[in-house]
């Protein structure tokens, strides 16, 4: 019977036409003006369509089988190789990490670091500390000492638990974490130009509508399992075949990955979205990738660029993919980025000549100002110090932005890289002025 209705479904969603996935690519990167995207579409045990566009750091044409950096979507690898784990019975769900990390604290479970329900947040450790590690072993022991919430109750994404859950695969199997998500989750489903960390193209970053050809910041292991495996569109392909239920994984296993935990709707490296389909992005600092299955019509789809900045346009990409695949004609992708990065300029340009006219009327100012109101004076200065007291707090900003995801200062001239220009600009204008108002001020009086 279930054979038969997902059948039925399957026929009720027909798979777009490859050549429609092509001249939507080709749409959606003029409109975008990424530099590079390659995506894959798949339908019940099928890949439909695998293909790319643009270029990579090197000048080739990106295709189906151009090596991605994928981001956070490693962490959907990272749990399928801890359920092979699990179902070989060598580690359980519910077991203790303690029991194989000395250095993690008690209570949490292999299950609540998959749930990122295990306590740990960015702001219980030292992340600019943990960059400084290259080895999952070595990463591992700098956290310590945590200050990890009460297990179990409450959610917070964190790339701390996946690297954890990595050095876990390589405590209990005796392999490294790369050999054994190669050995068994890679080989298996016929991913041969996958792999965890390793190199890959330069990807690129966004400074006013100009992509830059930049190296990826490294920020941590240089295997993990937060966040470092690259692979291509068609091994996606039979990655997201496989998570629909045409693998090896057992069926039990990809329910458990697929379910939320009970305090969140994130399951293990996957949750689901408004239009019930199962997702997860991930962005680096020079790429950026987004994963989905679709359990009702047997869909999968996956879209990956080498461009990465302040707009991510993989999720646009993706919503286009799915219209083609129910028959819909897609909405082309906008130039968000592109108008947020020229209003920057004019930001940043604006702030340039407002300093240099502030320093050429410094002296003017001066003389206009009453020594009967002194406060006045001091408040028109801590105006002009605003942009750059803003700058000095930039990194913390963001992280609040974020949701408490601890964001580093190196990472702020990448994927931000604009908007850290422009605020650099309109802070060294302020201080300029600030400097030039009050030299003036003391040799007026």
């Amino acid at each position: 019977m279930r054979t038969l209705v997902a059948g039925l479904v399957l026929a009720s969603f027909p798979g777009p036409a490859p050549a429609s996935i092509d001249t939507y690519l080709d749409q959606a990167l003029d409109a975008t003006g990424l530099p590079g995207v390659s995506v894959v579409v798949t339908r019940g045990g099928e890949i439909v369509h695998a293909t790319g566009a643009g270029h990579d750091a090197h000048g080739d044409a990106v295709t189906a089988n151009t090596p991605m950096r994928v981001a956070s979507v490693s962490k959907s690898f990272t749990a399928a190789a801890v359920m092979t784990l699990v179902e070989d019975g060598r580690v359980g769900l519910d077991d203790e990490v303690h029991d194989h990390l000395p250095q993690l604290p008690p209570r949490i479970t292999v299950r609540r670091l998959l749930n990122q329900t295990s306590g740990i947040s960015d702001a219980s450790v030292d992340i600019g500390q943990l960059t400084g590690a290259r080895t999952l072993a070595e990463y591992v022991d700098l956290l310590r000492p945590v200050d990890a919430a009460e297990p179990g109750t409450r959610f917070a994404y964190s790339n701390v638990n996946y690297n954890v859950a990595a050095r876990l695969v390589e405590v209990v199997s005796g392999q490294s974490y790369e050999d054994y998500l190669r050995q068994n989750v890679f080989e298996p489903l016929g991913m041969h130009d996958s792999r965890a960390g390793g190199d890959a193209p330069n990807g690129f970053n966004s400074l006013y509508g100009v992509w830059l050809d930049r190296p990826e910041l490294g920020d941590g292991p240089a295997v993990g399992g937060s966040g470092t495996v690259i692979t291509t569109a068609h091994d996606m392909g039979r990655w997201l075949v496989a998570q629909n239920g045409h693998g090896p994984f057992a069926t039990e296993s990809l329910a458990t990955m697929h379910e939320p935990s009970d305090v969140h709707d994130y399951g293990m490296g996957w949750q689901p979205d408004d239009n019930g389909m199962l997702v997860h992005s991930g962005n680096l600092w020079t790429y950026n990738a987004i994963q989905a299955i679709d359990p009702e019509s047997g869909h999968g789809y996956a879209v990956m660029t080498n461009g990465a900045g302040l707009v991510d346009d993989t999720g646009t990409i993706l919503a286009g993919l799915i219209a083609l695949s129910r028959g819909e004609t897609p909405a082309r992708p906008g130039s968000s980025r592109q108008l947020v990065e020229w209003v920057l300029a004019a930001i940043g340009l604006l702030a340039v000549a407002l300093g240099v006219l502030g320093v050429v009327r410094a002296r003017r100012w001066a003389r206009r100002q009453s020594p009967r109101h002194p406060w006045l004076t001091v408040a028109r200065l801590v105006v002009v110090a605003l942009p750059a007291v803003l700058f000095a707090l930039y990194p913390q900003v963001v992280s609040f932005v974020s949701s408490g995801r601890t964001v580093l200062w190196a990472q702020l001239w990448y994927f931000a890289l604009p908007l850290t220009v422009t605020l650099g600009a309109a802070a060294l204008a302020g201080i300029a002025v600030l400097t030039a108002r009050v030299v003036r001020l003391v040799s007026v009086r």
